[in-house]
C-alpha cells in the first residue's frame, strides 16, 4: 500500500497553565484495502469538530456545564455507547473477511446490516441467516455475545453492581484476541463515571430529549452559519423549547 498526499493540520488541545497549546500534525490519504478508494486516515483523539482534540472538548463542555448548572451530573447515553459496540463488532467482521477465504468467508459476505441490526429487526430469513454467520465463526459469535451482553448495564439501579458488570464483562475479554474490544474496554474505562452515573435513580431520565435539543442546536447554528452571540444562541434554544412545551 502507498502513501498518496499528506496534509498539515492544525488543532486546539488542553492548555497547560495559561498557555494555550495547539497540535500539529501531517493527515494522510491512503487507498483503503477493502474499497480501493482514496481515503483520510481516521484519527481517534480528534473531536467531532476536527478543530479541536476529543479531552479539549469533553473540558470545555464541562466547564460550561459547571458554571450554568453546578448540580448537573454529565452522563453518556446507552445509545452512543452501543454505536461504538457496534464500530468494535464490524471491525471483528472486516478482519475475519480478511482473514478466511473459501465458504468460510462466504458465510460472512453481505451480512453487516444481519450482524449490526438488532434481532428484533430481522426479517426470518435474516435470522436464520445469523445462525448459520455465528454457528460458522467463533470469533464473530464471541463478539456478537458481547456486544448484546453490554446493554444489560443500563438495567442496573446501583452503581455497585453496575461496576460488577462491567468487571465480569472485561474478564470475558481476556484471551479472546479482540483487538477492537479491548480499545473499546479502554475507552469505557475513561468514561466509566458518566456511564455508571446512569445508574443512579435520579439520573434515571429520558435521553431522547437531550439528543433532540443537540440537534436542534445545531440546526439554529447551521441556519445562522454560525452564531456569534452566545446570549442571542441561549435565547433562540430557550425560545425553541417554551414553543415545544
Amino acid at each position: 500500500m502507498g502513501w498518496y498526499d499528506r496534509r498539515t493540520r492544525r488543532v486546539r488541545d488542553l492548555s497547560c497553565g495559561d498557555m494555550r497549546i495547539y497540535l500539529e500534525f501531517e493527515v494522510r490519504r491512503v487507498p483503503c484495502r477493502s474499497c480501493g478508494k482514496v481515503k483520510r486516515e481516521r484519527l481517534d483523539f480528534l473531536a467531532d469538530n476536527p478543530f479541536h482534540t476529543k479531552r479539549f472538548a469533553h473540558y470545555v463542555g464541562r466547564q460550561v456545564t459547571l458554571a450554568q448548572a453546578p448540580q448537573a451530573a454529565i452522563l453518556y447515553g446507552k445509545f452512543h455507547v452501543m454505536r461504538h459496540l457496534g464500530e468494535a463488532l464490524d471491525q471483528v467482521r472486516k478482519s475475519e473477511y480478511a482473514r478466511l477465504s473459501g465458504p468460510d468467508r462466504s458465510f460472512i459476505k453481505g451480512q453487516k446490516y444481519t450482524l449490526l441490526s438488532h434481532r428484533e429487526n430481522l426479517t426470518l430469513a435474516g435470522r436464520q441467516n445469523l445462525r448459520k454467520l455465528l454457528a460458522a465463526n467463533k470469533r464473530l459469535n464471541t463478539a456478537y455475545l458481547l456486544k448484546e451482553s453490554f446493554g444489560q448495564l443500563w438495567d442496573y439501579e446501583r452503581e455497585g453492581w453496575a461496576q460488577r458488570f462491567f468487571d465480569n464483562w472485561r474478564a470475558s475479554l481476556k484471551w479472546q484476541r479482540l483487538k477492537p474490544y479491548e480499545k473499546l474496554d479502554a475507552m469505557i474505562e475513561r468514561h466509566w463515571h458518566g456511564i455508571a452515573a446512569y445508574c443512579r435513580p435520579e439520573n434515571k431520565v429520558s435521553l431522547g430529549f437531550g439528543e433532540g435539543l443537540n440537534n436542534k442546536i445545531r440546526v439554529i447554528q447551521r441556519r445562522a452559519y454560525g452564531l456569534r452571540d452566545e446570549v442571542y444562541l441561549r435565547l433562540k434554544i430557550l425560545t425553541w423549547i417554551l414553543l415545544e412545551l
